[in-house]
């Protein structure tokens, strides 16, 4: 494995490469840490048994409420181009994702369903497709490129009928997306019952993620009649367990129009702080993930390599004793095959072949077999024969079993992990901790970061 990241760049890196924020370029620099067919961290990873997930480069954020909302004109002010169609009629009866690109674009479901691979499950809602879609647009305004939006249907109560199940598709949603933007239209519909039971439900699995706003303020009449309409909303969500918690918060917001000024309070800019704030969690989070997947792979491929070194001891162990069991083995008749041969040979034969010291010497070591063989009957004898082969065939089948070993990793595949470790403790973590740096100087002075 190559010791170095190989930077693959967008055909139109060079004309956007000034306009890349340092958000932007940490989320992208940690995708492709990932997703590299040849030294990537899910290569790496598959290597050894661990599966990873990359990191998204973007945060997804839903708007939801009733219908007539302003959740479109939000998304249409946010990225300051008329992406999506608004209006007093439900504009909105599908999912339509809006997300920055390269040119301006109009999806369909597959096409949206092959750009966004984690939310293909949405093919299981009958008539999901056919109501999915997404607007592609090269506007970089505000944190736009760092931001998908997922304008959901306008909700409303009675005998209206969706083309599928809105409710379970928005609760599924809700489980991928990073924020959750609820408006809530003061213009008669913002006590929809199927926006609150919604809501409710989100509420108990992601509660953190939900930020509630009064959309179209400038439209509620005076001040009075705004706080009226604040306190309606806020009593009718306290009425729901759920929802009924302190700090409850829901600030007043509306698209600005120079031509008709308002003397209402627009805190719309709190919404896109609470989008870069979402933002910056994300990148903290994507860091310290890849930091912990970094750790997990190393891990992986340590331990993988030390049951490598303790199977091959085994091995040896188990070999050693193999060759063991089958010397005796060997040794048994080998040996009753001596005897029979020197016991038929003549001492005159002998003392030629090993000369009268050997002979001698062959007789002491002998005594004892022959006193031991003649006190034997020639029935015994040829029993203790057969035992003794017997017990020679059994040795062997000892060795046998004895010589069986565990596969072990080849010096290539060794010398691979040990690449991919180095890898990833040298050349991984050490981008990890440059692109932290880079994403603390946007904050922290550089006397900070010397400490």
């Amino acid at each position: 494995m190559s010791g170095k990241i190989k930077s693959r760049s967008a055909a139109n890196a060079d004309s956007i490469a000034g306009r890349v924020s340092c958000d932007e370029r940490i989320l992208r620099d940690c995708h492709q840490l990932y997703t590299d067919p040849e030294s990537g961290l899910i290569t790496v990873a598959q290597s050894v048994g661990v599966t990873l997930l990359p990191p998204r480069k973007k945060i997804t954020v839903m708007l939801m409420g009733n219908h007539s909302a302003g959740k479109s004109s939000f998304i249409n002010w946010y990225v300051e181009e008329h992406i999506q169609r608004t209006g007093v009629a439900i504009e909105t009866q599908g999912f339509s994702f809006v997300t920055s690109g390269r040119k301006r674009e109009s999806l369909t479901g597959n096409a949206t369903l092959h750009l966004y691979p984690h939310f293909k499950p949405l093919q299981e809602f009958k008539g999901v497709s056919e109501y999915l879609g997404t607007e592609v647009c090269t506007s970089r305004q505000k944190r736009f490129s760092l931001v998908t939006f997922v304008d959901s249907p306008g909700l409303v109560d009675g005998d209206m009928k969706y083309p599928f199940d809105v409710d379970e598709a928005i609760m599924w949603l809700g489980e991928l997306c990073d924020l959750i933007l609820v408006f809530f239209d003061p213009m008669g519909q913002a006590l929809c019952k199927r926006t609150l039971n919604i809501v409710e439900r989100l509420n108990e699995k992601h509660g953190d993620r939900l930020h509630f706003y009064l959309s179209k303020a400038d439209e509620a009449g005076g001040e009075s009649d705004r706080q009226r309409v604040m306190m309606q909303i806020v009593q009718e969500l306290c009425k729901r367990p759920g929802l009924n918690k302190c700090g409850f918060d829901m600030p007043t917001i509306y698209i600005p129009n120079p031509n008709k000024p308002s003397r209402c309070v627009n805190q719309i800019e709190e919404v896109c702080r609470t989008v870069e704030k979402t933002i910056n969690q994300t990148v903290q989070n994507t860091l310290n993930s890849l930091e912990k997947d970094c750790e997990v792979i190393t891990e992986a491929i340590t331990d993988t390599l030390t049951v490598d070194r303790q199977t091959g001891a085994q091995n040896r162990r188990a070999r050693c004793k193999g060759c063991f069991f089958a010397l005796l083995g060997f040794m048994v008749p080998l040996a009753l095959l001596a005897l029979l041969v020197l016991g038929s040979l003549s001492r005159e034969l002998l003392e030629v072949a090993l000369g009268s010291k050997g002979t001698e010497a062959l007789a002491v070591y002998l005594a004892p077999v022959v006193r031991v063989t003649e006190s034997l009957s020639v029935e015994h004898q040829l029993y203790a024969c057969g035992g003794l082969v017997f017990l020679s065939f059994l040795l062997l089948i000892l060795a046998r079993f004895s010589f069986r070993t565990q596969q072990t990793l080849s010096g290539k595949q060794k010398r691979q992990l040990q690449e991919k470790l180095e890898y990833v403790q040298d050349v991984v973590k050490s981008k990890k901790k440059k692109l932290y740096d880079e994403y603390l100087r946007q904050s922290v002075g550089d006397q900070d970061m010397d400490m």
